[in-house]
């Protein structure tokens, strides 16, 4: 891999929220200067806002574009052409209108090679321009706009606990309809995927939470684990996907047998939300498998209650950062391993000696 600094590109989020605090905080940290370069995309005004607020001693250079960020030095790209009222601990939707801008910028700017990694502060909402662009989260928008026709996956993750969701920002009423085979398997093979390319496990382990209480009790308690989840896993182990369950989610995360798999794969939001940020709120971190674009978020949220107090902890944001270097990185070392594979080899007897068979690069 090109021996450089990585280029992260960040954007602001809720004005009014933690996000330029926590920000702030992690690019005030030397150290985090010399392993990547900083590109935010928001308003220099409302950072240097937040920063005497909370008297952060963090310093910024303010650029045109991605393409003039300094190593060394937190960059700061104006995304906003009006003046912005800060009003902390409030939903506005200015605020939400400033976080889809942010956005909006960045990832324009992803899709011209300007940075590698996309890490997002958290945001209430985003306000597109006369409502013209509707999506409920990163994972969508990512898809329509730079997904280049691959499929979202959102998986949260802390160290080895890593759980992705099957549907997304939908009602709970909504969730068993929008459940069939084919989505679960194509989950399935994304996780896998990811796992493989952006985690570098080889061989990964899934399991497979239920939708119903006691994974539907052979039917009394509901039928999707009969006619869709488990026929969807059946084809995948076929196809050599190591995935096992349908486990019931209480017992599978209570009995901490969780641990025994490389990722966990959830039918709806909140069943894997609530086991993750129980376990792993403070560091936790929202990752977009699937996609091109690389992209991290911190699993908590805009915070209101503490914005503008000082006391946010930018751990979680700083494990964002560290854990979209760490997939950036697994996927250079994959393509420079998968770009000169080794020639198929074979050993073929027709008398009493063994010869070692090299298949043409026609053969291949």
């Amino acid at each position: 891999m090109e021996n450089r600094r990585i280029k992260v590109g960040v954007t602001h989020g809720d004005i009014n929220g933690i996000g330029y605090e926590v920000i702030l905080k992690t690019f005030s940290d030397p150290v985090m200067l010399e392993l990547c370069t900083p590109v935010i995309y928001g308003s220099p005004k409302v950072a240097a806002y937040h920063r005497k607020a909370m008297d952060i001693p963090a310093s910024f250079s303010i650029v045109n574009s991605a393409a003039e960020a300094q190593d060394g030095r937190m960059n700061v790209v104006n995304c906003i052409n009006e003046e912005l009222k800060v009003e902390l601990s409030k939903v506005s939707e200015e605020a939400d209108k400033a976080a889809f801008a942010a956005l909006d910028r960045a990832v324009k700017d992803y899709r011209d090679g300007l940075f590698d990694v996309l890490v997002t502060a958290p945001a209430h909402k985003y306000t597109a321009p006369a409502d013209d662009l509707h999506f409920e989260g990163h994972a969508e928008y990512l898809e329509s706009q730079a997904g280049e026709g691959k499929k979202a996956l959102s998986v949260m993750v802390r160290g080895d606990l890593r759980i992705a969701l099957v549907t997304g920002h939908i009602p709970v009423r909504e969730v068993a309809g929008s459940l069939s085979k084919e989505l679960v398997m194509e989950k399935i093979a994304v996780f896998h995927r990811s796992l493989k390319q952006d985690f570098g496990i080889d061989s990964p382990r899934i399991a497979v939470l239920a939708l119903n209480p006691h994974a539907g009790k052979h039917g009394q308690m509901g039928t999707e684990e009969e006619e869709i989840i488990t026929p969807a896993m059946k084809e995948m182990t076929a196809k050599g996907i190591q995935c096992f369950g349908p486990y019931p989610g209480d017992s599978l995360i209570g009995s901490g047998n969780y641990t025994h798999f490389d990722g966990i794969l959830a039918m709806y939001h909140d069943q894997g939300m609530l086991p993750f940020k129980a376990l792993a709120m403070d560091e936790g971190v929202g990752f977009t498998a699937g996609l091109p674009v690389v992209h991290t978020s911190p699993v908590h949220g805009t915070a209101y209650d503490i914005a503008g107090k000082g006391v946010a902890s930018e751990d979680a944001f700083r494990q964002a950062v560290y854990l979209a270097m760490d997939v950036f990185r697994h996927r250079c070392w994959e393509k420079e391993i998968s770009a000169r594979p080794l020639r198929k080899q074979y050993y073929e007897k027709k008398d009493d000696s063994d010869k070692l068979k090299l298949d043409s690069p026609e053969e291949d």
